[in-house]
C-alpha cells in the first residue's frame, strides 16, 4: 500500500481554503454540507459573480497569516504563484495544520482523493496524486453501484448502535445481527424511504439475534491469481471469521478476504508439515464449535490432490456443518495460462490428472494404463521424482520423444514454462531451478504451449 486513506472527522473542524480560481472552488464545494467550519482567503482576487459558491463562506480578500491558521485542521492552497505555494504550505505546517497544494503534490501533506459522499458513508480513491483522473473514472463506476440510501442507512445504524450493544453482548451475535440489518429487508425499507418501518425491522432482529451455530467451507483459491477466484469463493472469504490457509495460497489472494478475519497458515511443503493433517482438521473443527465461520483455503481445487475429501469426512463425523467451494484447479489453470490444450481432436482424446507423490505404502500408479497413447498426463508433485515418472512411462511404452512441459507459478506475473521431451525430463527439471509450484504435462498437446511454439519458430528461422 503507497497511500493510507485516514477518515478525519470534521465536526468542530476548522478548515481553510486559500485561492480564487475554479480549483479552489472545488474544494470550498467538497465541504459545502460539511459540519465544518471553512474559511475563504482570495488574496489573488474573487471570481466572476456567476462563480461564487451558492452558500458558502464569505471571502477574504487577502494573504493569510499564521494568527489565521492556529487551529485549523486542513489547509488547502490554491495559487498559481508556486513560490507563495511553497510559503503559505509551511506557514500552515507551523501553525499545526495538515497542507493540501493543489496540483503541487510534492509540495503538500495530502493529496484529496475522489470521494463519494453518502452523508454517513464516504468513499475514497486515491492514487497518491500520479493520476487523479483515473481516481475520478473509477469513482463514477463505484458511484453507479452504490444505493443512494447509504446514508440514512449509517444514520439508523448509528442511532441504534448503543442499544443493539446493550441488547447482544455476544460480539459474533452482534455482528450477525448487523449482517442481517444490512443485507435484508431493512436496508431495502430504508432505500425505500420507509425509515420508521426499517427502524422496527432492526429492533425486530435484534430482540431475535443469539449466537450461532459455527461452519466450515472447505474453497478452492485457485492457482494463485486473484481473478481466478470464483464469485461464491470470494463472497465467503469476505463473510470468514477464521481463514485456514496453505502455503500455496498468495497473498493477492489473501487480499481479497476479510481484512479483520484471523489468518492461520498450516502450509506444508515435501517432508515439512508445519501442521500435521490431524491437528489441521482439528482446529477446523474447534474454531467452528466457537461459532466462527472458518474458511479452510486451498490452493487450486479442494478435491483435487488438496485432501479435502479427508476434512470433509472430519467435518462430518463431527457434526460440524460443511460446505465445499470448488476451485480453479491448477491444471486446468496452468495449462490455459501456456497455451496447452488438455484435450485435442487429432492428438489427446483424454487427460488424466495424477500425483507423482502417492501415499506411503499405498498402490503405485498403474504405468501401462498411464503411458497410452492418445491422451495428455497433468502431474501434480512431479517435479522431485521427475527422472523417475519419465523412467517408468518410457518403460511401460510412451515414447521419449513425446512433448512435455513444465509450468511454473502458472497464472501468477512470475510464470515461466520449459519445454523439452520426456527422456530429459529429469534433466530439465534439474536445470529449471524451480522455486514455486509446479506442473508436468506429457503428451503430444504439450507442443502447443507458447514456449514451443517459439523453439519451433526459431529453428525453422
Amino acid at each position: 500500500m503507497r497511500v493510507f486513506l485516514a477518515s478525519i472527522p470534521l465536526d468542530h473542524a476548522r478548515v481553510v481554503v486559500i485561492g480564487g480560481g475554479e480549483a479552489a472552488l472545488a474544494k470550498l464545494r467538497l465541504f459545502a454540507d460539511s459540519p465544518a467550519e471553512v474559511l475563504w482567503f482570495a488574496p489573488e482576487g474573487l471570481p466572476g459573480a456567476t462563480s461564487m459558491p451558492r452558500g458558502g463562506p464569505v471571502p477574504i480578500e487577502r494573504t493569510p497569516v499564521e494568527d489565521d491558521l492556529w487551529g485549523s485542521r486542513l489547509v488547502f492552497i490554491a495559487l498559481d504563484d508556486e513560490t507563495e505555494a511553497a510559503r503559505l504550505a509551511g506557514v500552515a505546517r507551523a501553525a499545526g495544520a495538515q497542507v493540501n497544494v493543489v496540483d503541487r503534490p510534492a509540495l503538500g501533506d495530502f493529496q484529496t482523493p475522489a470521494l463519494i459522499d453518502r452523508d454517513q458513508i464516504v468513499v475514497a480513491i486515491a492514487t497518491g496524486g500520479a493520476a487523479p483522473i483515473l481516481a475520478r473514472d473509477l469513482r463514477s463506476r463505484i458511484e453507479a453501484i452504490l444505493p443512494a440510501a447509504l446514508g440514512p442507512l449509517a444514520r439508523l445504524a448509528g442511532e441504534l448502535r448503543d442499544t443493539v450493544k446493550a441488547t447482544v453482548p455476544d460480539f459474533l451475535a452482534r455482528r450477525r445481527f448487523w449482517e442481517r440489518a444490512f443485507r435484508g429487508s431493512a436496508a431495502d425499507l430504508v432505500g425505500a424511504g420507509k425509515v420508521a418501518e426499517a427502524r422496527r425491522e432492526m429492533l425486530r432482529l435484534m430482540n431475535v439475534a443469539a449466537p450461532e451455530q459455527g461452519v466450515v467451507h472447505i474453497v478452492g483459491a485457485g492457482p494463485g491469481d486473484p481473478e481466478l477466484l470464483t464469485l461464491k469463493a470470494l463472497r465467503v472469504l469476505q463473510d470468514a471469521d477464521v481463514i485456514i490457509h496453505d502455503r500455496l495460497v498468495p497473498e493477492a489472494v489473501l487480499a481479497r478476504a476479510r481484512r479483520d478475519a484471523r489468518r492461520l497458515y498450516v502450509g506444508k511443503t515435501r517432508g515439512d508439515h508445519s501442521v500435521p493433517q490431524d491437528q489441521i482438521e482439528q482446529l477446523m473443527i474447534a474454531e467452528a464449535r466457537t461459532g466462527q465461520r472458518v474458511v479452510r483455503l486451498k490452493g487450486g481445487d479442494p478435491f483435487v490432490f488438496g485432501r479435502g475429501g479427508e476434512e470433509l469426512e472430519a467435518m462430518r463425523a463431527a457434526g460440524v456443518p460443511v460446505f465445499v467451494v470448488p476451485g480453479v484447479t491448477a491444471a486446468l489453470a496452468c495449462a490455459a495460462s501456456a497455451g496447452i490444450p488438455l484435450t485435442h481432436r487429432d492428438h489427446a482424446q483424454s487427460v488424466t490428472f495424477v500425483t507423482a507423490q502417492e501415499k506411503p505404502a499405498g498402490v503405485a500408479p498403474d504405468w501401462q494404463r498411464l503411458a497410452g497413447p492418445n491422451q495428455t498426463l497433468a502431474i501434480y508433485m512431479g517435479t522431485g521424482r521427475a527422472a523417475e515418472t519419465a523412467a517408468s512411462l518410457i518403460a511401460a511404452g510412451r515414447a521419449g520423444a513425446t512433448p512435455v512441459a513444465i509450468v511454473e507459478n502458472g497464472s501468477r506475473p512470475d510464470e515461466r514454462v520449459i519445454t523439452g521431451t520426456l527422456d530429459d525430463l529429469g534433466g530439465l527439471v534439474a536445470r529449471a531451478n524451480l522455486t514455486g509450484p509446479a506442473l508436468l504435462f506429457v503428451g503430444e498437446c504439450a507442443a502447443f504451449s507458447a514456449a514451443q511454439l517459439d523453439v519451433r519458430a526459431e529453428a525453422a528461422a
